[in-house]
């Protein structure tokens, strides 16, 4: 071109951020600088995109201070763009200050609903549903994008309720009918144990999707029902539309749910076979389910054939390693980690302070704990605090964890409690055990496990008239304990049996024979 407007820049602008060309932007905007043309919004608009796309919040905090300087901060659509770039990259204290920054009467509903995105990203349901209030009330109508954002925040069972309520409000305003919205109630009806209202919306779709029958998939695989995940997998090879990337990685998560290594090594042939064998996320997945089946040489197996690892296939090793109880290896796969320059993630050093529970390495906990806080400077979350706790505990160091949880930055949940109430029943510590079973009961007085560990305490040391006070308290609180379940895998088949459960079709003869072999175990003793 003889000559370039702004608009010729910004198209080349736009045009390369949203292929995530990041440097190519960079280089374009300078060339567009050093031309003397001057940037506008939609300039501003294109460089925040990219930075977004790279997660890369330095440089939207330097985009956004460059809009401000050159006036085009007071554009609607630049602030929605910052709203949605802060969000991404995880910063929602900013994207909070942009969003109530825009006056009430220049917010568009794009404004709203980047918010509320930015909030069900981070799984913020609470101030997702309170933001999406508040838009009502505002006389902004929800449109199809606030449905989906709203209903994918909403991932455990307690919001069940709520969701159903949005469930209902994309009725009245028409979205139901919307292929991506019946995808997502799946999703969010599977998610919150509700597995048969999502089959009742899967049956009634008159077009499926793949990302419709993975939903419903990988819903059944949450539940760990592998029989019916690959019932549906083959009723869905029988289709037109064929599973891709995400329905192998659910089958593999089913797969390693419920220890059907069988089943896991057919689906490692099918991705294989379908061209999805060198896919990171593929070979992450495999290597997940192997060692959640107990096959540490095969997951090793495809984790050294990897032409490229990410943070999550180191995680996911090394997560392995410490569950199989080689915390060795464990730690010696971190290190090497570290020395090839991958850098770790808050998730990597919880499967490091699991490997050091399972040893019983309190010393190395201690370090990595340091090296994550100090080094990465990485702010610890409750399930690392939980980790430290137990591993005080393990060693005997009750005063030492109590006091570890006591001087906390953040209030400790059940999981940290939970952990130095396992350790007080291990060392029968009965003073520090009331004290800790005292918090937990206030945080979680329906749950059973605190009642029952407690009751086991008291056993341990014949205060019997302890145990009946427990149980009594058990009683008067209506709590039940959940009976234990075992998973038996004949002939391709899970089959499932909990404590006094005598429906299997075939339990006379299972029962009969587990009658003689303890005939046969009592002779031989």
């Amino acid at each position: 071109m003889p000559e370039r407007d702004v608009a010729s820049w910004n198209v080349m602008i736009m045009g390369v951020a949203q292929m995530g060309c990041v440097d190519k932007v960079l280089g374009l905007f300078m060339g567009m600088r050093l031309a003397d043309i001057k940037p506008d919004s939609i300039s501003v608009i294109g460089l925040i995109m990219s930075s977004s796309s790279a997660m890369n919040l330095t440089m939207v905090r330097a985009v956004h201070c460059f809009g401000i300087r050159m006036g085009s901060y007071a554009d609607v659509s630049v602030g929605n763009t910052c709203i949605s770039a802060y969000a991404k990259c995880d910063d929602l204290c900013s994207a909070e200050r942009v969003f109530y920054e825009i006056p009430i009467g220049l917010k568009t509903v794009i404004s709203w609903n980047s918010m509320i995105s930015g909030y069900a990203h981070r799984e913020k349901f609470t101030e997702a549903v309170l933001l999406y209030r508040k838009m009502c009330c505002e006389g902004v109508r929800p449109d199809l994008s606030t449905i989906l954002s709203l209903l994918s925040s909403i991932v455990h069972p307690e919001m069940l309720i709520q969701g159903k309520l949005i469930h209902c409000h994309g009725i009245k305003l028409g979205c139901d009918s919307d292929v991506s919205v019946v995808n997502t109630l799946i999703s969010m009806y599977s998610k919150c144990e509700e597995i048969d209202r999502a089959r009742f919306l899967f049956n009634s779709m008159g077009e499926r999707s793949c990302v419709s029958w993975t939903a419903m998939i990988g819903g059944y695989a949450e539940k760990g029902d592998v029989d019916e995940a690959f019932n549906l997998f083959n009723a869905m090879e029988a289709t037109t539309e064929k599973p891709d990337l995400v329905t192998v990685v659910a089958l593999l998560s089913a797969c390693g749910q419920t220890g059907s290594i069988d089943l896991g090594r057919w689906i490692n042939r099918y991705a294989i076979s379908n061209g999805f064998g060198n896919s990171i996320m593929v070979c992450n997945a495999l290597i997940d389910m192997y060692s959640k089946c107990g096959s540490m040489i095969d997951a090793r197996e495809i984790f050294l054939s990897m032409p490229e690892r990410t943070v999550v296939s180191w995680t996911t090793m090394i997560a392995g390693y410490a569950l199989n109880g080689k915390f060795e290896k464990a730690l010696c796969l971190f290190y090497q980690m570290v020395e090839s320059g991958s850098k770790p993630n808050h998730v990597t050093f919880l499967a490091v302070l699991q490997a050091c529970i399972h040893g019983g390495i309190l010393e190395k906990g201690l370090e990595c704990f340091a090296l994550m806080t100090e080094v990465y400077k990485i702010s610890p979350t409750l399930e690392h605090y939980a980790c430290m706790a137990d591993l005080f505990g393990r060693k005997g160091k009750l005063k030492e964890a109590f006091q570890f949880i006591k001087d906390m930055p953040m209030e400790p949940d059940a999981g940290v409690w939970g952990a130095l109430l396992g350790a007080c029943k291990i060392h029968n510590a009965i003073e520090i055990a009331e004290c800790v079973a005292d918090h937990l009961l206030r945080l979680e007085p329906k749950t059973a496990v605190s009642y029952v560990t407690m009751a086991n305490i008291y056993a341990a040391e014949g205060e019997w008239k302890d145990v009946a006070k427990v149980r009594a308290m058990m009683k008067g609180n209506k709590v039940r304990k959940s009976p234990g379940q075992s998973l038996v895998q004949a002939n391709g088949k899970i089959h499932s049996f909990t404590v006094e459960d005598r429906s299997h079709p075939e339990g006379l003869l299972i029962y009969d024979v587990l009658d003689n072999l303890a005939l046969q175990l009592k002779k031989e003793v």
